[in-house]
């Protein structure tokens, strides 16, 4: 009899660890890359380098997510999710301290391994989480996500005081995440330990290959609608400041104004997973995003005063949080098991980071030549309508 209760136990005691694992393994995925652009200006001025290249910064870690994407999952066969999910962590370490010694081939390469980090523990995530909670698939990926945009935010808050306030400089300031980075390695180190690769590779036998997963057309939907989400993200915090400045706000109201649109996003990034996960279809879910979108863009080009530019952002931020958060979420509700959902995990965010990497070239291409913001934003609203439409279809009854 004590046995029988010692069991439920050990394993809620090991889900519970499994949780923290997660969450600290979350308040990396971004931080590290958020706390570069507030630092530009100063790392243009040690380095030397131009604007083009400095630009380079935000795009680099976007391209290496959207090149090991398609290889995390295979990866994650061979050695365990469980194993790869630290290994990335490691390498994000690395990549941290390497782009923090000051030189430029070291920013680069660092920034690189940096994205190598991330990318593999952001596409081994969401199949950790179909395979130890498959019945809460919208709870846990509600906390993970909103602790990774919170983190995000507070990476760009708190660049600029920690370089100049607390005389760290940009190197340093950059450098004080690796000790987040190792908090998570310490806390993710027991799953490492209990995680079994060949488990992993006997289910493998059991479900569709990766080949399968490219020919489904739910996956394909699933695929587009993380695309075009992070297109529009990635885009508009590139963008939006621009954008407010020839709208007519001043240089720092319109980083406040970024500001808030993540803020914004950050308790529709908990509660749109847990809402999906009680329901069998998530096509409303799709069109209330849409239309928090679409008016928010509407009011920036309307731009009839600052109370509904305002308004416009915290729409917007609301429309960013559920979209991300429920793209996610649809991954671990449209597969059928833990290794299908990180096959279509790779699948969604190879395709969706490479969009991301795009999307704010071509709106910068478009700022370039067009003296107005209308045809940026008719833009965003081209994308919202594609991305509606794609997140109708996932957001279906079925799985791959």
């Amino acid at each position: 009899m004590e046995n029988q209760l010692t069991q439920p136990r050990s394993a809620a005691a090991k889900n519970t660890l499994l949780l923290i694992g997660i969450i600290f393994v979350s308040f990396n995925l971004r931080a590290a890359i958020t706390s570069v652009g507030p630092l530009i200006s100063f790392i243009r001025t040690d380095t030397g380098i131009s604007n083009g290249m400095a630009g380079m910064l935000t795009t680099l870690p976007l391209i290496s997510f959207a090149i090991l994407s398609i290889y995390a999952p295979k990866l994650g066969r061979k050695l365990g999710n469980e194993m790869m999910v630290f290994l990335g962590m490691a390498a994000l370490m690395a990549g941290i301290l390497l782009r923090s010694t000051g030189t430029s081939i070291a920013l680069y390469t660092g920034t690189a391994i940096v994205g190598i980090g991330i990318a593999i523990a952001n596409v081994l995530l969401p199949s950790i989480v179909k395979d130890k909670f498959s019945h809460q698939v919208g709870l846990v990926t509600g906390a993970y996500t909103s602790c990774m945009g919170f983190f995000a935010a507070l990476g760009s808050g708190l660049s600029i005081p920690l370089a100049e306030g607390m005389h760290l400089g940009w190197q340093k300031s950059l450098t004080v995440w690796a000790f987040l980075v190792a908090a998570a390695l310490l806390i993710w180190l027991p799953q490492v330990r209990s995680s079994s690769a060949k488990k992993v590779h006997k289910a493998s036998n059991h479900v569709p290959s990766l080949k399968n997963i490219w020919r489904s057309k739910i996956a394909w939907q699933v695929t587009l609608f993380m695309g075009l989400q992070s297109f529009l993200f990635y885009s508009t915090i590139a963008w939006l400041p621009e954008i407010l400045i020839r709208n007519g706000l001043s240089t720092s109201l319109s980083g406040w104004m970024l500001s808030i649109m993540q803020l914004a996003s950050l308790p529709l990034t908990f509660f749109t997973p847990v809402l999906a996960d009680r329901f069998r279809s998530q096509k409303g879910i799709v069109v209330v995003i849409g239309i928090l979108y679409l008016s928010g863009v509407l009011g920036l080009l309307i731009r009839d005063s600052l109370l509904l530019t305002v308004c416009s952002i915290v729409l917007i931020g609301f429309a960013q949080g559920s979209s991300i958060s429920l793209a996610l979420t649809l991954i671990g509700l449209r597969a059928v098991n833990a290794q299908q959902a990180g096959e279509l995990s790779g699948m969604a965010q190879s395709i969706g980071y490479f969009l991301a990497a795009v999307g704010p070239f071509v709106i910068g291409i478009i700022m370039d030549v067009s003296p107005t913001v209308t045809i940026p934003l008719l833009i965003f609203g081209l994308i919202i309508l594609m991305m509606v439409i794609s997140g109708i279809g996932a957001g279906r009854n079925e799985t791959v």
